[in-house]
């Protein structure tokens, strides 16, 4: 079984190669790689240049957002699973895909989704904030549930029958096509019960002068979906507190023990 892992990328000339190494270390070996990026400038394309070899999928060129990029990503690739890396993040460990693909072997699910911890951008061995999971109910989605993007890998007949990323949404997409899987009973998916990526903290979505545009999407996109409005979208929010509290409670250990 073939997995396609797409990284969009502009200008992040300071992570970007951490991003690359932990994919091209995976155990797993039967990875398609693909790199999306926006024409950064910061000498971001120089060192992707220099695993232009090991890489299997690569354009540089201007962009409609981020949504725009993965779809151009989603359009290129040949696996049989896509799953997304962001150019701050990395995966949780050299064997995470071996665990995922696993994961869809022995459940024959059209999609799988675990749990991802934010880490601080200076010093990746810092937890900052955990987003956990759990198995699916979909009364969960009314309570503003949804799984971190990242650890969520597809099957790409998902996306043939269901539609690519809406680049209408600037910020919130990734939530709209998640409650788009999650609210179709024919998708079928089973939780991983571990941590698969860490997120530096500080993305697009995490800034915090864009999180009134980004619940503005979020309640758009509720609506959409039928889900309870501003009910929803109040414990979307909430969610997050809990999750910013724990790893300043606990420490790494006992989180990832």
């Amino acid at each position: 079984m073939k997995i396609s892992i797409i990284t969009i990328v502009y200008n992040r000339v300071h992570c970007i190669e951490d991003c690359i190494k932990s994919v091209l270390s995976q155990t797993y070996r039967d990875v398609e790689y693909i790199i999306i990026d926006g024409g950064s400038n910061d000498g971001t394309t120089e060192i992707i240049d220099n695993y232009k070899d090991k890489i299997d999928y690569y354009i540089s060129e201007k962009d409609e957002g981020i949504f725009d990029a993965l779809n151009k990503g989603i359009k290129n690739s040949t696996g049989d699973v896509i799953g997304i890396l962001n150019s701050d993040d990395f995966f949780y460990s050299e064997d995470t895909l071996s665990h995922i693909i696993e994961a869809f072997q022995y459940s024959a699910a059209d999609l799988v989704y675990a749990k991802g911890l934010f880490v601080s951008e200076n010093d990746t061995s810092k937890i900052k904030r955990i987003y956990p999971s759990n198995p699916f109910n979909k009364v969960f989605l009314n309570f503003g549930w949804i799984p971190l993007h990242t650890t969520i890998f597809v099957k790409k007949e998902v996306f043939e029958n269901y539609g690519n990323y809406n680049p209408g949404y600037r910020i919130a997409s990734d939530y709209e096509i998640s409650l788009r899987w999650f609210k179709n009973d024919e998708i079928t998916k089973f939780y991983l019960n571990e941590w698969v990526v860490k997120m530096r903290l500080g993305g697009l979505s995490t800034s915090a002068k864009l999180q009134l545009k980004k619940s503005k999407e979020d309640l758009s996109i509720i609506l959409k979906y039928k889900l309870p409005g501003v009910f929803t979208l109040g414990f979307k929010i909430a969610r997050k507190i809990p999750h910013y509290i724990i790893p300043q409670l606990f420490g790494e250990r006992s989180i990832t023990s």
